[in-house]
């Protein structure tokens, strides 16, 4: 399965970061507890008429200190996935039949000092069509009174390509990745923080498994994500605020603005209710399903006479706005073991777009998401 995911995959990607460079949400020290986790992840997407992809997905993550001044995380993922997907807008009548098996795993090592951290990170990611290694280094550089925390990251990322259809041979796509970014304690409520990530990319972006789906051969991305979140003493509880405006240079602009409630109850029990709310605006190659009155679908009018030579029928690319609900809930079941729950539900519409009118023609589109997982500290 080529690693492209639908829109309904971004409710698994919380952090919204661009790959490689992922910044902590605050200013780190070395832990002085080991962390393992278990959880497994269930997810389904559709549209009328057609159920589309299933993915399930069990993990396992770890945290664990070494020598009082580093420490060593890392996670494995398995991804089973399967279904069918149209191989142009979202015609039923194009579905493909599809499954695929991945297995994902990343390690990060960190040295701690008073007021800084530096870390290496690598990941790899394999699927019968698909192979990805990346490399990342962040460090992060505290003020005296640890209320200021500037981080610093590049990450370089090399995939290849080889989609069984044949389409393509062996093909790479090659990303490297620059980040920094500030964390700020405002008061003992709140604290704030500011990300630029900025990417350049060459190689194969096109997706083989689409039909007239041509894409450029560079991408160049930028993201700016804002965090504030700020801690209510009378309740007890948390509101966690994000804002992120994304843009490339295939001309996708979107913003992206969330947030999530953290409540203590009594008895060890924990409720995060959320909602994102996404919008962006179509590539500038991508074509409503408004087809040429000679060749038919899913060839766009004018298809041999384009001079640039670039399509994509890719709804994933399309103009459109979409709602993430979810909750979360989780239980201290003894001491030092945690269980938690979570759900979210995904929705994408082309007049759900925010600032002018979302690409015409497409079904609506719907995924749901469910995690459930245990954590151990010892």
């Amino acid at each position: 399965m080529l690693k492209t995911p639908s829109p309904g995959v971004a409710v698994l990607a919380a952090a919204l970061a661009l790959p490689g460079v992922v910044p902590s949400a605050r200013a780190e020290s070395a832990p002085e507890s080991g962390l393992i986790g278990f959880k497994y992840l269930n997810y389904r997407d559709s549209q009328p008429g057609l159920k589309r992809i299933s993915v399930d997905a069990p993990s396992m993550s770890f945290l664990l200190p070494v020598a009082g001044s580093w420490s060593v995380a890392g996670s494995y993922t398995m991804d089973s996935v399967s279904g069918a997907s149209p191989r142009w807008h979202s015609s039923i009548s194009s579905a493909s039949k599809m499954s695929d098996f991945r297995r994902a795993a990343d390690l990060r090592v960190t040295k701690y000092f008073a007021r800084s951290t530096f870390s290496f990170g690598t990941a790899y990611s394999t699927e019968h069509d698909y192979r990805s290694n990346s490399y990342s280094l962040q460090a992060t550089f505290s003020s005296d009174d640890n209320n200021t925390t500037w981080a610093v990251g590049v990450g370089r990322a090399l995939d290849r390509i080889d989609p069984v259809n044949g389409i393509v041979v062996d093909e790479h796509k090659r990303t490297t990745d620059f980040m920094v970014g500030v964390t700020q304690v405002l008061t003992p409520n709140d604290i704030v923080q500011a990300n630029l990530t900025i990417a350049r990319g060459t190689g194969y972006y096109s997706d083989p498994y689409k039909q007239v789906d041509q894409r450029p051969r560079e991408r160049n991305q930028s993201a700016l994500m804002l965090r504030w979140n700020h801690h209510f003493e009378g309740l007890g509880s948390t509101l966690r605020t994000s804002y992120r405006y994304y843009d490339d240079s295939f001309k996708v602009n979107a913003h992206t603005m969330s947030a999530e409630w953290v409540q203590p109850l009594p008895k060890g029990w924990t409720i995060a209710p959320s909602i994102r709310y996404h919008t962006q605006s179509a590539a500038k190659f991508y074509y409503d399903p408004v087809y040429d009155p000679l060749l038919g679908a899913p060839f766009p009018p004018g298809y041999l006479t384009n001079p640039t030579g670039f399509y994509s029928a890719d709804h994933r690319l399309s103009a459109f706005g979409a709602l993430t609900f979810g909750f979360k809930v989780s239980k201290e079941v003894i001491k030092d073991w945690n269980a938690d729950f979570r759900m979210e539900w995904y929705e994408q519409r082309g007049a759900w777009r925010l600032g002018g009118t979302g690409s015409p023609g497409l079904a609506p589109f719907k995924a749901r998401f469910m995690q459930v997982g245990v954590t151990h500290k010892f």
